[in-house]
């Protein structure tokens, strides 16, 4: 008798873990499976098991909170159910072979913190429904073939840390409310079509620690407001079109060890400038390309 309520027990238990989520996260669940050929998977999910079984489906209190599809051969495109896994705080699928838009459901996700695409062949434009992401820490998208401008409105993902959207397709200007995200560590935006200039809004991003726009088709004058990143480790301006004297505020960023300015139009004495900063690991100001610059003698906004 006493064995028997403890096989009971055990199964109350395991029920209470492991209980069924809604019919309607399961249902997108499945249609995520479908639209990328989960058939072919590395890791596959058998659909007539529990779904907790299934690889990289996180389960807490009978909702679905993470998906981990790294490196499993997930080809296609992402379905617009994906968007009723509202409970969602982590999204990593992560060097597949995913095609098409970014669906604009993603924005019901407003759990997510974590939201990693990262070497995909994803295209299209990012939807704008992303800025409803608030609570967004991380948003990695970088190696794909993402078109279209960041959106206008990224200044409201107040909790970001990481921006990593470098090695896509995206052109337009970095938008002037990118300044509200003051906690944000890491701007990687290079290998873009990025025009026009550094915003002067960029001062608002005190946590600061990289800003790459590496290789895109900025232009103008590097403004002063660059001084207040006081925490900024690198800085990477290289082939782009700036020009003119770099501003005597970049002196008071002490903490760089990165500061690559190659390839651009900046005038005066650059390679005197790496004295100013006692860690610097990797300086280069030296032009290579011996491409025409853009020459537009517009003064600092």
């Amino acid at each position: 008798m006493k064995t028997l309520q403890l096989s009971f027990l055990f199964c109350l238990i395991s029920v209470l873990s492991f209980g069924a989520i809604s019919s309607k996260e399961k249902a997108a669940l499945i249609a995520l499976n479908s639209s990328t050929k989960g058939e072919n998977w590395f890791k596959t999910w058998n659909l007539n098991a529990p779904v907790y079984t299934w690889c990289g489906v996180i389960i807490e209190d009978d909702k679905v909170v993470g998906l981990n599809l790294d490196s499993n051969n997930l080809t296609g495109t992402l379905p617009e159910a994906l968007g009723d896994l509202v409970h969602l705080k982590k999204i990593s699928f992560f060097r597949n072979h995913l095609t098409g838009k970014i669906p604009s459901s993603i924005g019901n996700l407003t759990s997510l913190t974590t939201l990693n695409m990262a070497f995909n062949e994803l295209n299209g434009a990012l939807p704008s429904s992303i800025v409803n992401l608030k609570s967004l820490v991380s948003l990695q998208l970088f190696m794909n073939r993402i078109e279209g401008e960041i959106p206008r409105q990224i200044g409201n993902l107040a909790n970001l840390e990481y921006l990593e959207l470098y090695n896509n397709d995206i052109e337009g200007t970095i938008p002037k409310s990118i300044g509200k995200l003051a906690k944000l560590k890491e701007l990687l935006i290079s290998s873009n079509r990025i025009t026009g200039k550094l915003p002067t809004e960029i001062s608002g991003m005190t946590s600061l620690r990289v800003l790459s726009v590496f290789d895109n088709k900025m232009l103008g004058i590097v403004p002063k407001s660059i001084g207040k990143l006081a925490g900024l480790e690198e800085l990477v301006l290289a082939n782009n079109a700036f020009y003119g004297d770099l501003p005597n505020e970049l002196a008071s960023l002490v903490n760089l060890k990165v500061l690559l300015l190659g390839n651009n139009a900046f005038k005066g004495d650059l390679a005197a400038l790496e004295k100013n900063f006692p860690k610097m690991k990797n300086f280069d100001v030296q032009n290579t390309e011996g491409r025409g610059v853009i020459v537009t003698l517009d003064p600092e906004d």
